[in-house]
């Protein structure tokens, strides 16, 4: 931990609340009708999560899967009493670039709804399932439209009264990213919101992913732990995630294809203590301590 009298590194770690047999790996492979014949292990895995917090006195921000919710109520209602900022991942974690904007507003408002009603508090944050809110258009005069903006999504949120979004992931890979979109925080005037970028780190013209999920399980200690210092000398307060899935390497093995069998299971049985080292040396707050300064100006001046 760090020594007394020294500033200590500002990180939040996110966890997107979800089961392991809703991510994109398993599309195609297990249909929604069946998540509810399906062996759930949210409660057992959600738990070693907060053991883990709660022994480093941390704290993060829960991104809620809204059938997890609606299904597990007193489970949210748990991570809400033990002091973590509770956040909204869609009602059925659809990537929200394959959602007409009726679509994406009707899972969203559902999924809003029954995550405030199992925390009983209100929800201010946004991630899209696989980061796949893209790239705003650029704003002020002469801007012209981003060919894979997605300015439709961000007026939903806007709609249905969120305050943050943090979908951007601002890096190049085949299934989502935006790779020229800014590495920190930036505001979106249009529609009142700011973007919290997922953390990644600048080497000369190149960013490299690190800020959680597989990057973790397949990245060694030492390249973790050297990226979020990298990204804190350059300024940024990184933003990382995990899912309570990926500390649970005794979950049912679901037949996959090669390479998304690989990205899925690989380096699961070391999370956990990749978790705990990271609590340990860096700490977490939720997004909301740590953008205090810029969420707080923006909600008063939107009340006034």
């Amino acid at each position: 931990m760090p020594s007394p009298g020294h500033n200590p590194p500002r990180i939040a770690l996110s966890i997107d609340l979800e089961e392991y047999f809703q991510v994109e790996a398993m599309t195609g492979v297990v249909q929604r009708a069946d998540w509810d014949a399906l062996p759930s292990r949210i409660e057992a895995n959600t738990h070693r999560v907060l053991e883990a917090f709660a022994a480093a006195s941390a704290r993060a921000t829960f991104f809620v899967v809204g059938w997890v919710a609606e299904r597990f109520p007193r489970l949210i209602a748990e991570v809400a009493a033990a002091g973590h900022e509770i956040g909204c991942h869609s009602y059925w974690h659809r990537p929200v670039f394959g959602l007409s904007a009726q679509e994406f507003r009707d899972d969203t408002r559902r999924a809003k709804a029954v995550i405030e009603a199992a925390a009983g508090c209100e929800v201010r944050g946004y991630r899209a399932p696989n980061f796949s809110i893209r790239t705003p258009s650029p704003q002020g005069p002469g801007a012209v439209d981003a060919p894979d903006a997605m300015d439709w999504a961000l007026e939903v949120l806007a709609e249905a009264g969120f305050a943050y979004d943090s979908s951007v992931h601002p890096v190049r890979h085949p299934l989502y990213g935006a790779a020229t979109a800014p590495r920190g925080p930036f505001y979106l005037p249009r529609f009142g919101l700011w973007e919290f970028p997922l953390a990644t780190v600048a080497l000369g013209r190149h960013r490299l992913p690190m800020a959680g999920g597989g990057y973790w399980r397949l990245a060694p200690w030492v390249y973790t732990r050297w990226a979020i210092q990298q990204a804190l000398r350059q300024g940024l307060q990184p933003v990382c995630y995990l899912h309570p899935w990926e500390l649970d390497p005794g979950q049912p093995r679901l037949s996959l294809p090669a390479a998304r069998r690989f990205r899925h299971y690989v380096g699961l049985a070391g999370t956990q203590s990749k978790l705990r080292r990271l609590l340990q040396e860096f700490g977490s707050e939720t997004l909301r301590e740590l953008f205090s300064a810029e969420l707080e100006p923006t909600r008063a001046g939107a009340l006034a």
